[in-house]
């Protein structure tokens, strides 16, 4: 009999499954970390229509995102701030214009999550 803290009702023990997914978490360990952060970036509302609106345009200055969004500019500035801390987005410089972008590294994960908003045209 194991002692250990973790009690459990069960029969038996699976020993080779639980082995195999011990081994499948440590395998997917940074990946699993760098999309929870994603999403976690991605969870909040202004930041999720930000990440929608430059995978859509590509690229857009904090001054459009406060138009679209009808936000204050320091406001999305400090969206834009948690994202590029992030690594999902990027700046350009075009004059005294900063853009912002989306990384390689989001785009994949990011078009894959807005699949599910769906966009109706009249």
């Amino acid at each position: 009999m194991r002692k250990d803290n973790n009690i459990c009702i069960r029969i038996d023990r699976n020993g080779v499954q639980i082995e195999r997914c011990k081994t499948k978490m440590e395998e997917i360990d940074n990946s699993a970390s760098d999309f929870a952060k994603i999403l976690s970036l991605a969870g909040n509302e202004v930041r999720m229509k930000i990440l929608f609106l430059l995978q859509d345009e590509e690229r857009l200055c904090v001054c459009d995102l406060s138009e679209i969004l009808g936000m204050k500019i320091p406001a999305i500035s400090q969206h834009l701030r948690k994202l590029k801390d992030g690594g999902l987005v990027q700046t350009e410089r075009a004059g005294t214009t900063i853009f912002y972008y989306l990384t390689e590294k989001a785009k994949p994960i990011l078009q894959v999550l807005f699949q599910f908003i769906s966009v109706e045209v009249m």
